[in-house]
């Protein structure tokens, strides 16, 4: 593995970015007076500043380091990921992003208790936001564990531990100050200093190369050892039909994922009225279409200049692509950037998933099942700090056992999860007036516990080398991603039980309203 600089000059660069982001959401937040302020920014932002929030949101660990590794290593069948995600942007502005900005107020549960009964399905979505962002933070430690570790060249897993450790804490740090509203403007700065980063990058090697892609990729399969087979499908997924199988599963839980996303989902209420709403996804799609074209760029480019294997063997593993790239092309103090602007990433997407987390438990749980409706705001935002304590450490935790993987597979997983449980529930409870409770109820931990068992008895925990524990194994399910099946298991879960409940529609009145609410807007919160 190459030399990565000055440690101290990475950590510098790193450092000064931190504090300039926690000056800014310490100023933020002296105006989180309300429960709104807390969880929504008040509903302040605007459609172009909120896309531009979404889009830093889900840049994360997973896109800049995750797609682009996983190009450098498997070619063709790593850019599959950004193709996903890009299209699956359009699910959300066609589907669920107008009505869920007018029928709910902070949280997802807002929409699914909107018409049934509160208490057991709050606590569900409560349950299924908490597993969710979870995963989704192991993914973004992980990545943190490897990039920090290469940033300051250290090696050994307990060193890496610690520095999962730290960033937890930082991260923890940012939701208890700033709020949603803090939150928000790092996602802005972070997601404006990503697209430079990988814009001018991009820009660079293509200038490099003769402003010629066709050869940074001739290059690049001088590079790995599959040689030009990178360039075709099946470097990764292969040609067998299992291979086909969890190929078309991955793209199911690509493109159905993000639009369930608790996180992203919060985001819709930042935002004014649903026009603005509407809005934001437009300017978070075309961000991010600029972003995965140049990660295919970075991505063959670390292939064509660093090397596969020099990638493979550097701390973080396929992770590393990037900032290795950085090093090679500019040196330690482009190292430095590179690195501040993906840890930035990671402590903004982080933040952003700890918030989630925090304010589902708080409003629907506590708030609304426990206090049933009557809980002070300022408890109410007590209690979110509190939550995000607990889920920063096990997210720590997580992160530590699953340091190695690459980012964007595990965060697949957090997709799959994302996709079973919240978004048949979503669109049964907005588009079908007999959907009921129970269905609900169903629909969730039917879609959420299939998924995570799953996942436990599948590759990704045991019985290969690539394993999170490759010692033992008990698995049982044969595809790496189980979103094939427990997808459209959901779905008919929360059919099936809706259909053959003895229960009438909940609430017919609160139905009608919501379905006008839903497509006119007429009657929504502000």
């Amino acid at each position: 593995m190459p030399t990565t600089g000055n440690p101290v000059l990475n950590l510098s660069v790193f450092a000064v970015f931190v504090l300039i982001t926690l000056y800014i959401v310490y100023r933020a937040s002296s105006r989180n007076v309300t429960a709104s302020d807390y969880y929504a920014a008040g509903s302040s932002f605007t459609g172009a500043q909120n896309g531009v929030a979404l889009s830093g949101d889900f840049l994360s660990a997973a896109s800049f380091l995750g797609i682009s590794g996983g190009i450098a290593a498997h070619g063709y069948d790593g850019f599959l990921y950004s193709v996903g995600w890009v299209v699956a942007w359009l699910v959300g502005l066609l589907l669920i992003a107008e009505g869920l900005r007018n029928t709910g107020r902070f949280t997802v549960g807002d929409v699914l208790a909107f018409r049934m009964k509160q208490r057991p399905v709050r606590a569900a979505a409560a349950n299924a936001t908490l597993v969710i962002s979870f995963f989704y933070m192991i993914a973004q430690m992980a990545g943190a564990g490897g990039l920090i570790a290469l940033l300051l060249n250290v090696s050994s897993k307990w060193g890496q531990a610690l520095l999962i450790a730290v960033v937890g804490m930082v991260m923890v740090l940012y939701v208890l100050v700033g709020g949603m509203k803090g939150t928000t403007w790092v996602q802005i700065i972070k997601a404006v200093l990503l697209l430079l980063c990988v814009t001018l990058m991009s820009i660079f090697l293509l200038g490099k190369f003769g402003f010629s892609l066709s050869a940074i990729m001739q290059q690049a399969t001088e590079n790995n050892k599959l040689g030009e087979a990178v360039l075709d499908p099946g470097a990764k997924y292969g040609f067998s039909a299992m291979s086909k199988l969890d190929f078309v599963s991955l793209a199911l839980s690509l493109v159905l994922g993000i639009a369930s996303l608790p996180h992203v989902l919060m985001r819709f209420y930042t935002v004014p009225n649903a026009s603005e709403a509407r809005r934001s996804v437009v300017w978070a799609t075309w961000t991010m279409v600029i972003f995965y074209l140049c990660t295919l760029v970075i991505g063959f480019g670390a292939m064509a200049l660093v090397g596969t294997d020099t990638i493979a063997a550097a701390p973080g593993g396929e992770n590393s692509a990037a900032p290795l790239l950085a090093f090679r092309i500019g040196g330690a103090v482009l190292l430095g950037i590179v690195s501040a602007v993906a840890f930035a990433t990671i402590l903004a997407v982080v933040a952003g998933l700890t918030l989630a987390a925090s304010a589902s438990f708080a409003h629907d749980v506590y708030a609304n099942v426990i206090k049933r409706g009557n809980a002070e705001p300022r408890r109410e935002i007590r209690v979110a700090r509190l939550t995000a304590v607990v889920v920063g450490v096990l997210s720590i935790i997580g992160g530590i056992a699953a340091n190695g993987q690459n980012v964007a597979f595990l965060v697949s997983l957090a997709l799959a999860l994302a996709a079973s449980a919240n978004l048949s529930t979503i669109l049964y409870t907005i588009f079908w007036r007999r959907f009921n409770t129970t269905g609900t109820l169903w629909s969730i931990y039917g879609g959420l516990g299939s998924c995570l068992v799953l996942i436990i008895f599948s590759p990704v925990m045991s019985g290969a080398k690539t394993s999170i524990f490759p010692d033992v194994d008990f698995a049982w399910f044969p595809l790496g991603n189980p979103g094939l099946v427990s997808i459209p298991f959901s779905f008919l879960c929360g059919f099936l039980a809706t259909i053959f409940s003895k229960a009438e529609p909940e609430n017919a009145d609160k139905a009608a309203e919501m379905e006008v609410r839903a497509i006119s807007g007429i009657g929504a919160r502000a």
